[in-house]
């Protein structure tokens, strides 16, 4: 310490402040009105000496360091720049979200989908699929299968029924995996294929964390030199507002956006002086990962033959396959896949690149498979890239020699060649238009060319014009243009005419349609057609969509073709000890319970949903299942005897599962009491009841009135009053709905009883 004072200066312990950002109390030496500091001391604020200093040091001798000491108060604030001072960066995610507790109740769940027709001739079909779900916690079981049956020119009825997929499946949401045994689909990527299989699969699964941001996320880097607000605006809206020390700053931030776009971030600091930092982003697509996060699948079964056809028909031989894919940092990510069964091995790897920040995506693959001693190769190369106007995409796969995978042993072969290349520019003047090209070959057979063009854009606020044209190049006869103007009317109702022209012939059609409100009412479409004679003709349909499902009926009228046809889809619940009858269910649900209490509103995010049925229950639908889904009720809606423990929850349901949510509704015993003493007098205000020797008081107010809600059939309540105790009996009774009142009861002091 002297050493820091010298022979005639002080020894000081002061509070210190550097850049903003509190540091606690330092030593330094004061020497002539000059502070000194030890060099070992600065090193570990982060200060980078020059060569050669002098130990101890004098501050004011370091450039751009500025040193206001306050003797009064025994504190000292330093400012210091950057080229004196290294800070560690701070690293703030503004994706930062809290993983919500899923869970779901015991339950079951029906599915239905029916529809049928009645034509010509007598020409009749039904058909219905189903969906039979069990589930509990996070697992869940589901089948399912689908019916059909049909009868021609009035002869008896033919029927096929066939079981398409049964699975158990159980998630580990921590862990982002999912385990399912049964039917299900391999992993595949984006040169190569699933299959479907029976058997086991577990993989990892993002959607159990559906608010974690998997692709790379745009960082923005800068530096405050004193303790800032910093605001993030993307495409001019406000992304995220918080607080930052002084010193570089790292922000990691998702961007409500798709496609290209522009970010600002505004530091405002201690003095109100405000500074922009602009940004460009760039939407790098779901090949991408982040950095060290990694997206896998592992599969092991036998191979699903004549799906939809017959219900257990497996391939005798087992398969197995693999995907793994692993963001080495935010620009790289690279992947595998191998599969395999008897006779046959494939494997091969790729990776996806980004070129900058505005560079575009740049894919690229190979593989090499070997069955029964034949080799075979696959390439694939693809590119992306897009900005706020223009976007492109372009992706090629060519194999060589006798490239084979599982799925081409069971079906489909692999392509010879096959790609896409397509430009897209959009404009508010202009509108939007864009080119593609399709070529797909598969072996022993022609190519396949497409080239297609469309144009679009929109006419005012209700209004839009579309063109386009598709032009196969091996046979113009499959080759058509179409041209069309949309219109939207009060009311919700949409109407379209439109032209279209292929090889012989042009056909006209008009129609208009109201959609059915999410919220549930009525729907209707019409339409009309005309052209060559096997054409004439028109469609109607009327839809209602309910609170218990959907149904339709329309009559359809083609050239000399008549046929009638309707159909309904819904779903049965059962849970919490109650069937529910709701519209059809591939999300999550809840079963809310007011605990018994009938006639209750409730509401999903503040929007109002239904009210509980007699027995206080509610099926509210539908839930986003992993995330946070806020319910509330209405507590002016409930009885006045009753007690409640909240009035908003927050409902998680796992994946295709209800969950089942209560308040805390209890029936109480209550009622408003009027106390007097011997005379006949109120007893006096601020005295203190107690119920049946219970924990906790009530006070007396006006008029002797007070209020319990802990009453039993008999009671004895013990008022303090500030003349002493007292004590009243009498026996509960109620009458109606509302709360009772009782009284006068006389309180009669103990030493007269």
């Amino acid at each position: 310490m002297q050493r820091l004072a010298g022979p005639r200066g002080s020894e000081l312990i002061l509070d210190l402040t550097l850049n903003g950002n509190p540091k606690g109390l330092v030593q330094f030496g004061l020497r002539d009105g000059e502070l000194w500091a030890d060099a070992a001391t600065l090193k570990q604020l982060g200060f980078v000496l020059p060569a050669g200093v002098s130990d101890p040091v004098r501050l004011a001798s370091l450039r751009g360091v500025d040193v206001r000491y306050n003797a009064q108060r025994q504190t000292v604030a330093i400012t210091a720049g950057p080229e004196v001072l290294h800070q560690e960066r701070t690293v703030v995610n503004t994706n930062d979200v809290p993983m919500p507790d899923a869970n779901a109740s015991p339950g079951l769940l029906l599915n239905y989908d029916l529809y049928g027709t009645e034509g010509n001739n007598s020409t009749s079909s039904l058909n219905a699929f189903t969906e039979l779900r069990a589930f509990t916690g996070k697992q869940v079981f589901s089948s399912t299968f689908l019916s059909q049956g049909s009868r021609t020119d009035g002869q008896d009825w033919s029927q096929h029924s066939v079981r398409l997929d049964t699975t158990w499946s159980r998630s580990f949401p921590d862990e982002m995996l999912t385990l399912r045994v049964g039917d299900t689909t391999t992993g595949a990527l984006a040169w190569s294929r699933s299959t479907l299989i029976g058997g086991v699969q577990l993989s990892r699964n993002f959607a159990l964390q559906p608010y974690r941001t998997t692709t790379p996320i745009p960082a923005f880097l800068g530096s405050a030199a004193l303790p800032s607000q910093v605001e993030v605006y993307v495409n001019g809206m406000k992304q995220y507002t918080g607080q930052l020390p002084s010193g570089p700053f790292q922000l990691n931030t998702v961007p409500g956006i798709t496609g290209a776009g522009n970010a600002q971030v505004v530091l405002t600091d201690a003095f109100g002086r405000a500074t922009t930092l602009d940004y460009s982003l760039y939407d790098v697509q779901q090949r991408m990962l982040q950095q060290g996060l990694s997206d896998w699948s592992v599969d092991i079964g036998a191979v699903r033959q004549n799906y939809g056809l017959t219900s257990f028909d497996y391939g005798s031989d087992p398969a197995a396959s693999g995907t793994w894919r692993y963001g080495v940092n935010n620009s790289l990510t690279v992947e595998t896949h191998a599969e395999g069964t008897r006779g046959l091995i494939t494997a091969g790897g790729g990776a996806g690149y980004l070129l900058g920040t505005r560079g575009g995506v740049v894919t690229a693959a190979a593989a090499q498979s070997s069955y029964e001693g034949r080799q075979g190769s696959l390439f694939n190369f693809g590119y992306s890239w897009s900005s706020d106007r223009f976007n492109v995409s372009m992706e090629g796969t060519r194999t060589q020699d006798s490239y084979r995978d599982v799925a081409s042993l069971n079906g489909a072969p692999v392509p010879d060649r096959s790609g896409r290349v397509s430009v897209g520019y959009g404009a508010d003047l202009l509108g939007s238009f864009g080119v593609s090209y399709l070529y797909l070959r598969y072996p022993t057979q022609e190519a396949t060319r497409y080239v297609s063009a469309y144009w679009s854009r929109s006419i005012g606020q209700r209004g839009s014009i579309n063109l386009s044209l598709n032009h196969d190049l091996n046979d113009r006869r499959n080759s058509s243009v179409f041209f069309g103007v949309s219109w939207y009317l009060d009311g919700n109702v949409s109407t379209n005419v439109g032209v279209q022209r292929d090889h012989t012939r042009t056909v006209y059609t008009a129609d208009a349609q109201h959609t059915a409100p999410s919220e549930g009412g009525w729907g209707w479409r019409a339409g009309a057609h005309t052209g060559d004679d096997d054409l004439n003709g028109g469609s109607a349909e009327v839809t209602y969509l309910g609170r218990y499902g959907r149904v339709l009926a329309g009559a359809n009228a083609i050239g000399n073709s008549r046929y009638a046809y309707g159909g309904a889809t819904g779903s049965l619940v059962l849970m919490g000890g109650q069937a529910f009858a709701a519209r059809g269910r591939d999300d999550g649900f809840a079963v809310l319970s007011t605990e018994g209490v009938p006639g209750v509103p409730v509401k999903l995010e503040n929007r109002l949903i239904g009210t509980t049925d007699n027995r206080g229950m509610l099926l509210v639908t539908p839930l986003n299942a992993y995330q946070l889904n806020q319910l509330a009720i209405d507590p002016m809606q409930l009885p006045a005897d009753v007690r409640v423990d909240r009035v908003k929850a927050v409902a998680t349901p796992t994946d295709r599962a209800g969950t089942l949510v209560e308040f805390g509704i209890r029936p109480v015993r209550s009622a408003a009491l009027i106390l007097v003493d011997e005379k006949g007098e109120y007893l006096p205000i601020g005295s203190n009841v107690r119920a049946n020797g219970q924990g906790g008081s009530a006070m007396v107010g006006y008029d002797g009135a007070t209020y319990l809600d802990t009453l039993e059939d008999k009671n004895v309540l013990e008022v303090q009053t500030p003349n002493g105790r007292c004590v009243t009996r009498f026996d509960y009774a109620k009458s109606g709905n509302g709360i009772p009142q009782i009284g006068p009861l006389k309180c009669v002091k103990e030493n007269s009883r």
